[in-house]
């Protein structure tokens, strides 16, 4: 446990929520930036698809935090219509730090003040190792696609 000992706070508290949730996956800090996906895929050696970007976005008022592949972009037309919302938009930086408890560049799907509502890409099935922040820009831990889908509780939405 010493390991976790090392990490930020934030990253501590992913940890800790990624145990609780029997996920083995282990929350480690890199030494080069994972705020993007571009810097996340050449920080691992992985292709870009295979990171699990998480976005934050404000749906008809309130969070919603959307899993998808750093392959893709995000149409909020689409998402909003195939989720019933009358509007998304992407969030502040004060409102993702208010919902996840995490600042843009290192949310994670897990370990936020309150459950966030989630949506987890069809697409990230595609790659069978998936990387996700874990609480900072530049801590990460690796998972799959049904663990985030489980562990989230998010509905599987195609976002573009």
């Amino acid at each position: 446990m010493d390991e976790v000992k090392d990490l930020p706070e934030r990253s501590r508290r992913v940890a800790e929520a990624l145990s609780a949730l029997g996920m083995d996956g282990r929350v480690r800090e890199l030494p080069a930036s994972t705020r993007t996906a571009a810097e996340a895929a050449e920080a691992l050696g992985c292709e870009v698809g295979a990171i699990a970007n998480s976005l934050v976005f404000m749906a008809d008022g309130k969070p919603l935090l959307v899993m998808t592949s750093g392959r893709h972009r995000v149409d909020v037309a689409l998402l909003a219509e195939r989720l019933g919302k009358a509007k998304i938009r992407r969030a502040r930086p004060e409102e993702v730090r208010e919902a996840t408890g995490q600042a843009i560049g290192g949310v994670a799907p897990v370990g936020h003040p309150a459950p966030v509502e989630t949506v987890v890409d069809p697409a990230l099935a595609d790659y069978p190792r998936l990387w996700a922040a874990g609480g900072t820009p530049n801590t990460i831990f690796p998972t799959d696609h049904a663990e985030l889908v489980r562990v989230t509780g998010g509905a599987e939405v195609p976002v573009n």
